[in-house]
């Protein structure tokens, strides 16, 4: 039987790109388009095909029943009410959220133990939806030791992604998680900009942010010092004459397995920009939850994108979709 996927929010640009990224792969799936004006989104249930669009807004008391009973739900939107989340706990529906930062998780770890997930829950509010991640946690597997792995997203204003989108992105730069010397530490992002260069002769000012990619990487890796931060500049798709791209930075410095001590310089670029990068990590998301990827579905439980993915076939298959990842080491 053909599954059924509610994406909430629906038909904005990174919520079109999630619906178009699925048919892509999927010809048979039903796609609900929801959101407060599925006028709006007409256009793109045609053009996808066996989908629809469908009244949502989660701030006046509806409930997903109305909407029936999908396998699973994207909150591709902000849900203060955590009214998809209680849903999916409730009816026992597959959720993947991709808004919420490293403060609002409390909702969530406090309604998985009172109501353990029938299906998975997953929550992404990391850097492109657990892209950077993946691609940080398989560099780490070369390290004995990791002292401190930087973060860093750079936003092209070339590349559209948007107002909700950049209006989040904003206010991110006002509370954020750094750890610190083995310390974690809630600071005012403004206060605590970093210079990330980016190549010999193009360095940006960044802002730290809470996202999950902080938690999650120092918790794989151990790391006392973990950071992400928001760059706002000309993309590596800009800077060599083409489209702009969504670029992604890590530098990860620690000691290797051969005992000699390194720095790793990593770039990832998406050449088709930033819907697309944050759609492909929801796409990987969906893929495991469901057993599109050929193995059976993913039980039930709280996932992060390195418990639901093993990290070798989350790089292959982000390689699958022309994403560009280079290495450069220093020091092995």
């Amino acid at each position: 039987m053909a599954n059924r996927i509610l994406i909430a929010g629906g038909y904005g640009v990174i919520d079109s790109a999630i619906a178009r990224l699925i048919r892509s792969i999927n010809i048979d799936v039903e796609i609900v388009l929801a959101g407060r004006n599925p006028e709006k989104g007409a256009p793109l249930a045609r053009e996808l095909g066996h989908s629809h669009t469908a009244y949502l807004d989660l701030t006046n008391g509806q409930t997903v029943e109305e909407l029936g009973e999908p396998d699973l739900i994207v909150a591709a939107v902000q849900d203060p009410g955590d009214v998809l989340l209680q849903a999916a706990l409730t009816k026992g529906i597959a959720h993947i959220g991709i808004t919420k930062l490293a403060d609002e998780l409390s909702t969530l770890t406090f309604a998985a133990l009172h109501k353990p997930p029938k299906r998975p829950i997953v929550p992404l509010g990391h850097a492109q939806t657990g892209i950077l991640t993946w691609v940080a946690a398989q560099a780490a597997l070369d390290f004995a030791v990791v002292d401190s792995i930087l973060l860093a997203s750079m936003h092209d204003e070339r590349d559209l992604i948007g107002p909700s989108t950049l209006e989040e992105s904003e206010g991110f730069i006002s509370r954020a998680l750094l750890r610190q010397d083995a310390q974690w530490k809630w600071v005012d992002a403004t206060q605590h900009g970093r210079l990330v260069r980016l190549s010999d002769d193009y360095s940006v000012e960044g802002f730290p942010m809470a996202l999950l990619d902080v938690p999650n990487l120092a918790t794989i890796t151990g790391a006392p010092n973990v950071r992400f931060d928001f760059l706002l500049g000309d993309s590596i798709g800009t800077r060599v004459g083409k489209s702009a791209s969504q670029d992604l930075f890590i530098e990860m410095k620690g000691t290797l397995k051969n005992e000699k001590a390194a720095t790793y310089h990593i770039s990832v670029s998406d050449p088709w920009g930033h819907a697309h990068m944050t759609a492909l990590g929801v796409l990987l998301a969906i893929e495991r939850i469901l057993g599109w990827d050929g193995k059976p579905p993913a039980v039930g439980g709280v996932y992060l994108p390195d418990t639901l993915l093993p990290i070798d076939a989350a790089i292959a298959r982000i390689k699958d979709f022309g994403i560009q990842i280079k290495t450069e080491i220093e020091g092995a």
